[in-house]
């Protein structure tokens, strides 16, 4: 079942900002309840590491079934190194390159909008938001879509920018031009952590 409740929640819990913007903390950067600013007790390493999978877990909005599977994708990459390449594999997503080009506000919104049918990948209607997108790739907002004034709005208040996607804002499309650099996303992330979690499990 994918979580429905508070983005706002979730990071202040987790102390990183999923979303991206760093509005979550910036009033109270704690826990939330009335607690949440309590001191607590020192966590087990497999407590750090679980943690650590669900920052990633829930910065890119991935059910957890979803997200043991990309992970073994990670594994199974031979060029590149397992923690880079599973974060590269969570940014190619088409609700991500959604979220990063500036059509949606929140990877939440995104994937809303890929559900609904707003989305193509190379001239094609695509709506699943799990898709993995590749280099090359042009994400575009569909024709009948164009006039939304969601998206329009999302595009004028463009925060989240990077390197590695180009976005058209006339045309209303974006290219993937690259796979990120490790320097370039989540940085709050210990992604090694991660693989010994699931070295202790699978």
């Amino acid at each position: 079942m994918r979580y429905t409740g508070s983005d706002w929640k979730r990071s202040r819990r987790l102390g990183i900002s999923l979303l991206e913007t760093g509005q979550e903390l910036k009033k109270r950067p704690y826990g939330p309840g009335q607690h949440g600013n309590s001191r607590k007790r020192k966590p087990s390493e497999y407590g750090k590491q679980l943690v650590e999978k669900q920052k990633l877990r829930y910065t890119y909005g991935v059910n957890e079934r979803q997200f043991r599977r990309l992970f073994l994708m990670a594994v199974k990459d031979k060029n590149t190194v397992t923690g880079l390449a599973f974060i590269q594999i969570l940014e190619s997503r088409l609700d991500n390159i959604v979220f990063r080009a500036g059509f949606a506000r929140t990877r939440r919104q995104a994937r809303q909008f890929v559900n609904h049918g707003h989305i193509f990948v190379n001239g094609k209607k695509v709506d699943l938001p799990s898709y993995l997108t590749k280099p090359g790739d042009i994400v575009s907002v569909a024709e009948g879509s164009q006039d939304l004034a969601i998206i329009k709005a999302n595009l004028d208040t463009l925060k989240t920018a990077v390197a590695y996607v180009t976005t058209d804002k006339e045309k209303l499309s974006a290219t993937v031009d690259r796979k990120p650099e490790r320097t370039e996303v989540v940085q709050e992330i210990n992604e090694a952590q991660i693989i010994e979690f699931y070295n202790r499990i699978l």
